[in-house]
């Protein structure tokens, strides 16, 4: 069982830096359009905004739920607020 959630951690690791670069890669389309201006612009925002970015959203959804099912099945408690403090004098 280890072995398959650290598969699913690896898969939820770099699926998070595929979709973080997405993000800045969406960011990119904007500055360019901010530069080009005019109808190319407004179609370059629509198409990052209609098209590109609900496929980014759904994208990050399927990772964080990975995420999510590997730190269950691995009982980690990365979302948990009580502290587990192994450093007491």
């Amino acid at each position: 069982m280890k072995k398959f959630t650290d598969i699913l951690l690896t898969i939820f690791g770099v699926g998070v830096l595929v979709c973080l670069l997405a993000g800045a890669l969406s960011l990119v389309g904007y500055i360019v359009a901010m530069f080009i201006g005019g109808e190319k612009a407004t179609a370059l925002c629509l198409f990052v905004f209609k098209t590109y970015l609900p496929w980014v959203i759904k994208f990050t959804s399927v990772f964080t739920g990975i995420g999510l099912v590997a730190m269950y099945l691995s009982k980690q408690k990365a979302l948990s607020a009580a502290s587990d403090n192994t450093d007491k004098k």
